[in-house]
């Protein structure tokens, strides 16, 4: 039998600690690298990862059903994860670029808000189309009671379904989670946009303002590319659906914040180092 034959992998929720460990010693050397190369450019690196963090630890909060959903037989809204949280990051991510000029705190709050806002429609809509579209009401299948309102599931829930709809608690979860996400996406995009603003003038020779452009378009197209990155990460995760933050599976979010924090560390260095190679050049 082979190592890899034999190695158990962990059970439920649980971190793997040989693995873990690697992975964090890999985001130190990913750290350490942009210290050497770029000092200038660390404080965005930590920006960065902490936008990752944000967002793969947000995703879990979105209440997601899948193929079941659509059908009325598991509650949540009736696509991936990775889909749903990334329409819900992009748009924090276009409010929070428009106040970028406003200061980090300012940009990452709106980013936050429109986040937060896209998902509070997105539920409020599908809770619509469940009751008055497919008339059935909104029942979670993992706990007997909403742990906000302390409604009642079972009496409302169909027999041979996982529950239905969008429960209260399903509600607020998604719209936490976007804003994680939404605010996580944004922190990500300005961090990178400091990078860019710093170091693109010396590239091309130019003034801030002629590369505004080319700065607002790579540091916008990393941040797209770094938001699907953890909104994937969380999805392999969660394996499947998942209804909130009451949700048993909801505990398995620190195995994805581990991972966010080393990917959002290696897609970081690689966003920076793309303007420092060419400044070394």
């Amino acid at each position: 039998m082979s190592a890899l034959g034999a190695a158990k992998p962990a059970a439920g929720g649980a971190i793997d600690p040989v693995s873990s460990v690697v992975g964090l010693v890999l985001a130190v050397i990913f750290i350490g690298i942009v210290f050497v190369l770029a000092p200038a450019a660390l404080f965005p690196l930590l920006g960065i990862i902490l936008g990752g963090v944000l967002i793969g630890f947000g995703v879990h909060f979105v209440p997601v059903g899948g193929a079941p959903a659509a059908m009325g037989q598991a509650p949540g809204i009736a696509t991936g994860v990775a889909m749903l949280a990334a329409g819900a990051g992009l748009a924090g991510l276009f409010g929070g670029a428009w106040a970028a000029e406003l200061g980090v705190v300012v940009a990452t709050v709106t980013g936050a808000i429109g986040g937060g806002l896209m998902m509070a429609v997105t539920c409020l809509m599908v809770n619509v189309i469940y009751v008055f579209g497919m008339g059935i009401p909104a029942a979670s299948g993992k706990v007997t009671k909403d742990p906000l309102t302390g409604d009642t599931q079972a009496e409302y829930k169909s027999q041979g379904t996982e529950g239905h709809g969008l429960p209260f608690i399903s509600f607020v979860g998604g719209v936490v989670g976007g804003l994680f996400g939404g605010g996580g996406g944004t922190l990500i995009y300005l961090m990178l946009l400091q990078v860019y603003e710093q170091y693109l003038p010396v590239i091309f020779n130019a003034k801030v303002e002629e590369i505004m452009p080319v700065a607002v378009s790579l540091a916008g197209i990393f941040a797209i590319g770094l938001f699907l990155v953890n909104a994937v990460l969380a999805a392999y995760n969660i394996t499947g659906t998942i209804e909130g933050p009451h949700d048993p599976k909801f505990k398995r979010f620190p195995r994805a914040i581990v991972a966010s924090l080393v990917a959002s560390a290696l897609c970081g260095l690689v966003a920076i180092l793309i303007v420092v190679v060419n400044l070394n050049i």
